[in-house]
């Protein structure tokens, strides 16, 4: 049978408990009186030697060592006796409750408390004299106090152990609430970067790609007025994004963000880029005048609105492009915008589907309702149109009147 490596401490502990035994045994120094026992002198030695080695134990197989300790200390005391032997029962009755099972820590204190008691009333009958009082004094002292302690200390090093796990379980909640943040705000980093370029950038492709493809300077220049329109307005969207960056970290005051007012000029900017592809704009707004809708439903509807403008010059065959309003506060923003559906000649700029993605995003923050695809055409227009529907829930943030 192979027995675990010791710890060091328990080697040193048993190396002192053993020299520390044999000097007392070599300078006659016993527990226990001559007269009491008949065996000879050295026997006081083989329960020393037990007891030392069972302190290599006491970590790795610590129900054992009490088991055979016991049986040690029980033979002390037909010897002439050690107090060392005692003491490093003792230290293996400690080592029981700290070093074992849940069950030896419930059970030893029990147990050496009833040992206790048993042995003080025991003694208290056949001497008859409140002097037996002592023998369950040390029974104690040797039985149930290292087992009280030990049981003590056990419930210490659970308490900080459990501390321990719940302040490594709140430092894995905190990364992964970090880390969710993150994602977060890297997806409204990247609606935000999409919808202030997106359609700028789209403009600039569609007219630099006819200004390369058709050989006429006053197209050629009108393509030209259109991207150097689109360049300077990306431009100052870019420079609005790294505004709105930095106003996260304190260094500037926050850039204020669009809304529903600024329609009117969206679909304008749309005619302009979309004059060349043959596309006719319309808005048809029909919300309560002077309506204040909560900062991010304007945001949201702006971005939508804008978002589908972009698709409809980048894909939209000719036609009319018409964007529907309506709802206001106490009720829910609702915003339609529909296109020609198919596949138009000329130039075209390629898709990603971001926006779509982005757009859905946006509603989904809300609570809103979204839905994007072809449907059947109205009576005397295209066969197929494209429709982004969204439905922005709108509570309302008004303070009430005092």
């Amino acid at each position: 049978m192979t027995f675990p490596r010791p710890h060091r401490d328990d080697v040193l502990a048993a190396a002192a408990g053993l020299l520390g035994g044999l000097l007392l045994y070599r300078l006659g120094l016993h527990s226990q009186g001559e007269s009491r026992t008949p065996l000879p002198a050295w026997v006081t030695l083989v329960p020393l030697v037990v007891t030392a080695f069972l302190e290599l134990l006491r970590r790795t197989m610590p129900r054992t060592a009490l088991l055979v300790g016991t049986v040690a200390v029980i033979g002390d005391q037909f010897t002439l006796g050690s107090i060392a032997t005692v003491l490093m029962f003792a230290d293996l009755v400690y080592a029981a409750v700290v070093y074992g099972t849940p069950a030896s820590a419930r059970r030893i204190p029990v147990v050496t408390a009833m040992v206790t008691i048993a042995v003080t009333i025991g003694f208290l009958a056949w001497f008859r004299d409140a002097a037996a009082l002592l023998v369950g004094v040390v029974a104690g002292l040797v039985a149930f106090f290292p087992a009280a302690t030990g049981a003590i200390v056990r419930n210490h090093r659970e308490a900080a152990n459990a501390a321990r796990l719940r302040a490594e379980q709140t430092a894995l909640l905190a990364e992964m609430d970090r880390t969710q943040a993150i994602a977060a705000e890297r997806a409204r980093m990247a609606r935000e970067l999409h919808d202030m370029v997106a359609n700028h950038l789209s403009a600039i492709a569609i007219h630099s790609t006819a200004a390369l493809s058709l050989d006429d300077g006053a197209t050629t220049r009108q393509a030209m007025t259109v991207i150097r329109e689109n360049s300077v307005e990306g431009l100052a969207e870019m420079r609005r994004l790294i505004g709105l960056l930095r106003a996260s970290s304190g260094d500037v005051e926050p850039a204020a963000a669009p809304t529903m007012a600024g329609l009117d000029a969206l679909v304008q900017q749309a005619r302009t880029n979309g004059r060349q592809s043959g596309l006719r704009f319309v808005l048809r707004d029909d919300r309560e005048k002077g309506t204040r809708l909560p900062a991010p439903v304007e945001l949201a509807g702006y971005r939508i609105v804008q978002e589908s403008l972009t698709n409809a010059i980048k894909h939209a065959e000719a036609g009319e492009v018409r964007v529907e309003v309506s709802g206001g506060a106490g009720d829910a923003l609702r915003v339609v915008v529909t296109s020609p559906f198919g596949r138009r000649p000329g130039p075209r700029a390629p898709g990603s589907g971001a926006g779509l993605v982005g757009m859905e995003e946006r509603v989904a923050l809300l609570d809103g309702t979204f839905e994007a695809g072809p449907v059947e055409g109205p009576a005397g227009g295209p066969d197929k149109i494209w429709r982004v529907r969204a439905v922005l829930p709108v509570t309302d943030d008004k303070e009430p009147s005092a």
